[in-house]
């Protein structure tokens, strides 16, 4: 057995306990967090006083309802919570460097070689539950030599419940009362493992010595093990409930029966199968702050402050390979308001040269107030910048000039439009693989695409300067070009026409625009100088008829 300690946290109120902690008034009240499986809203968390009234997770909502009147609700925001949990990793980095955190309300520490530096294992977890005291959190713990015991010990230590009734072992049972088993409510006789609701003030916290993993674990139910409920519900069925009862049996039998993952879940608890603690790699975070002796409030000076945070900032994109998209400035008042600014690139930069006058065409926005301490300068949105290939000595010198010349110029047009307009708003066309006319191009973000390559695809007939949305036009239902006919409260008259051209809707896909049928065009003058574009559609699923769809220059 290896001296590997390992520390799992568990917090059954994380959805409440986040709420409770912006608005403390919550806590007095009962709350529960809601969300919405297999089209019925449950619960999924609840905060004591709440608990109080009887309610558990996993209810519904209405019956929830039915048995607390003043229950209030809130709708469950799993990127919050996974945010807030990310956070509590960060806090756990305290107690030891490998911190992951474990499915959506729990986080797993190795404490190997680590604990002595808190004056042992018992006065390291008791400042973790006085952090989490002064947090707001309710927290179960769990320590042991692998990560699969410390899970158990934390989410159901003190679950150990004897016997409601004497002769309870599966064996002294009589055959007739064994095969309703399962259907008594004592966990101990099939039912679900109990759940120990912590109060407020509870300490719950469970330490497994080295190598005493089986004494720890083996009064413990088998849901302990992490296995899946159908194949707990199969083994309480079997007389299996605790998991001493499961590691006496032959494995060969237990694998061939329940699959591997049943063997591999014992073998992880007690040790004999490796498990890991990886914990994920934080984010690389592109900030950098400047706090000012005198407060400011003129744009110069601003500038003079952004211009010694761009350096900085751009020295650490450089080294890590990456360019900013977005950037956002933060001015820190005084009289602790905060002004922010944010812009953004049409293509990753790490330049100052490129950054500065996006920031100087915004800084009008900021009001400076009595004054500004400090100026935080943080690339919101970065991506990766890759290596150019490397020209010859006679073509570098073309080569850079070509690059500042002509792309960085138009990408720094688009950035300062963007910066007035926005980088949506600004916008570039495509061709596209499609006979039909309105479907030739498609529109793509100018700062999330680059430039068509080549020549734009020739149509074999003219296409009109503007198209839109065909128009009604008053003429013979009939195939032949009428020679005068009414558009737009206009009454025309032919002068020349080019055509029929006949387009065929795209028979494989259900277009609404298109469901008048082959459609044939023509390109007509009139006498007052107009040329259009005027189709006759022959129907398919809509009435036959002239339509106008597009004018010529």
């Amino acid at each position: 057995m290896t001296n590997r300690r390992v520390l799992s946290l568990w917090f059954p109120h994380l959805g409440t306990d986040r709420l409770i902690r912006r608005t403390p008034q919550l806590a007095d009240v009962p709350l529960a967090v809601v969300e919405e499986q297999q089209n019925a809203q449950v619960l999924t968390s609840l905060n004591f006083t709440a608990l109080g009234y009887g309610l558990r997770v996993g209810q519904p909502v209405r019956d929830a309802h039915a048995m607390c009147e003043g229950l209030i609700t809130r709708t469950r925001s799993p990127q919050e919570e996974a945010g807030f949990l990310v956070s509590l990793q960060r806090w756990a980095g305290k107690f030891s460097p490998w911190v992951a955190t474990e499915a959506e309300d729990g986080l797993v520490v190795d404490l190997t070689g680590c604990a002595h530096l808190f004056g042992g294992e018992a006065a390291l977890l008791e400042v973790v539950q006085q952090d989490c005291t002064d947090l707001g959190l309710a927290v179960r713990m769990g320590l042991a030599d692998t990560r699969g015991a410390a899970w158990a010990l934390a989410r159901f230590a003190g679950q150990v419940a004897g016997s409601h009734r004497s002769g309870d072992a599966i064996d002294q049972e009589a055959r007739a009362t064994r095969s309703r088993a399962s259907k008594r409510r004592h966990w101990t006789r099939g039912g679900a493992a109990p759940v120990v609701t912590l109060g407020p003030e509870e300490t719950a916290h469970r330490i497994a010595a080295p190598g005493q993993m089986y004494s720890a674990l083996g009064p413990l139910p088998i849901a302990a093990l992490r296995l899946e409920p159908h194949i707990t519900e199969q083994l309480s069925r079997l007389g299996l409930r605790r998991i001493s009862d499961l590691l006496g049996q032959p494995r060969a039998g237990l694998a061939r029966r329940f699959g591997r993952g049943l063997v591999r879940r014992m073998d992880q608890a007690m040790g004999s199968a490796p498990e890991p603690v990886s914990p994920a790699r934080p984010p690389d975070q592109f900030a950098v702050r400047l706090t000012l002796p005198d407060p400011i409030g003129l744009e110069e000076d601003v500038l003079a402050g952004i211009d010694r945070l761009l350096s900085r900032l751009c020295a650490t994109l450089k080294t890590k390979g990456r360019g900013a998209r977005r950037v956002r400035l933060q001015a820190f008042r005084s009289d602790h308001g905060i002004e922010s600014i944010e812009v953004g690139l049409a293509t990753a930069s790490q330049v100052p040269e490129r950054i500065r006058p996006l920031l100087a065409l915004k800084l009008g926005e900021i009001d400076a107030g009595f004054g500004i301490d400090m100026l935080r300068l943080e690339a919101v949105q970065t991506e990766p910048l890759f290596d150019r290939t490397v020209e010859g000595h006679l073509e570098a010198g073309q080569a850079v000039n070509r690059r500042l010349t002509q792309d960085t110029r138009f990408e720094d047009l688009i950035g300062r439009i963007g910066a007035r307009v926005g980088l949506e708003a600004i916008t570039r066309r495509h061709p596209a693989s499609s006979h039909i006319p309105e479907k030739t191009s498609t529109v793509l973000a100018a700062a999330w695409s680059k430039p068509h390559e080549g020549g734009w695809p020739a149509p074999a007939n003219p296409r009109p300067v503007l198209i839109w949305q065909p128009e009604p036009v008053g003429a013979p239902d009939t195939p032949k070009l009428p020679q005068v006919f009414r558009w737009r409260g206009q009454d025309l008259t032919r002068v020349r026409a080019i055509g029929p051209e006949r387009i065929a809707p795209e028979w494989w896909l259900d277009d609404p625009n298109w469901r008048s049928g082959v459609r044939d065009y023509w390109v007509t003058d009139t006498e007052d100088g107009q040329r259009l574009w005027l189709f006759y559609g022959h129907g398919h699923t809509m009435s036959s008829g002239w339509f106008c769809q597009g004018a010529f220059a």
